[in-house]
């Protein structure tokens, strides 16, 4: 029920946003479908990473431009992603756990944008990367909410570069990491902090 709640607010919000934006001028919208890699981390010597999950991010950025090279970076997307933990307790590889994730993420942040090079321009991107999770599963399907926290945090940095197809329009292309710092799981019986990481390969189309 309160992340039906949450999913709401936050819907609410961003189409709010979108209004004023539109009608402050100077800001740009971002259509984005982008490939994830995600893994997780544990700090406990015992738990460790079994490799990497593929996943997908879909949805809209903001860009609201308070000069010709800054803006303020925003959005909100839906992200699949995850990892596979390797528990102290497991003593094969059908025993390794594997969390299946989906977060709805806005994304808080600063974009630089160089000047126009034959159509071109470099941009680069840096923030936080609050999020919501909304669904946790096992290979299986199976319901996992009671091993995952509700909100995760980190920071996101990288950039790519824009290829203009005239007036407002245009591609972008680019590599972000994404690195949590915060503990997104309460597994019963360990006393560890795990974190998410991803890569995010970022492909859009700028309104």
């Amino acid at each position: 029920m309160m992340k039906k709640v949450l999913f709401i607010f936050i819907f609410n919000l961003i189409i709010t946003t979108l209004i004023y934006c539109q009608e402050k001028g100077q800001t740009r919208i971002l259509l984005v479908i982008e490939p994830v890699i995600s893994w997780m981390k544990s700090d406990y010597q015992g738990i460790t990473s079994k490799g990497a999950l593929p996943g997908y991010n879909f949805g809209v950025k903001i860009d609201h431009f308070w000069g010709d090279n800054y803006a303020f970076a925003t959005g909100i997307t839906v992200n699949t992603c995850g990892g596979k933990l390797d528990y102290p307790d497991t003593n094969s590889d059908k025993n390794i756990q594997t969390y299946r994730l989906k977060h709805i993420e806005i994304p808080l942040g600063l974009r630089l944008r160089s000047g126009d090079l034959h159509r071109t321009n470099i941009y680069g991107r840096f923030g936080l990367s609050p999020q919501v999770n909304i669904k946790a599963t096992d290979n299986n399907d199976v319901s996992l909410e009671d091993e995952i926290r509700l909100f995760d945090l980190g920071y996101h940095l990288g950039g790519g570069i824009e290829y203009s197809l005239g007036g407002r329009n245009a591609l972008i292309f680019g590599l972000i990491f994404n690195n949590g710092f915060v503990d997104i799981t309460k597994k019963t019986g360990y006393e560890d902090k795990t974190i998410l990481n991803r890569l995010t390969f970022e492909f859009g189309f700028i309104f």
